[in-house]
């Protein structure tokens, strides 16, 4: 059984725990974004439903691209 020592586990900087909180954060802020466009049935921009569904999605989907991108780039 292999244990995990100090050496396996990475220090990470304030600056990059900030960049992974900014992250995080933009994650959440968008997909709450398009999640509350999609729910809201008063919206204060007059739109038909199925373009503000349209515009939700497309806040969700690049919230989850956000989030690939952010993590693929924390690997290399």
């Amino acid at each position: 059984m292999q244990r995990y020592s100090d050496e396996n586990q990475e220090k990470k900087s304030p600056n990059e725990r900030f960049l992974f909180v900014i992250g995080i954060f933009f994650f959440l802020m968008y997909f709450l974004m398009g999640v509350i466009v999609i729910l809201w049935k008063n919206f204060p921009i007059e739109m038909d439903t199925k373009y503000r569904i349209a515009l939700g999605l497309v806040l969700i989907g690049y919230s989850f691209l956000r989030f690939y991108r952010f993590f693929n780039s924390k690997r290399n």
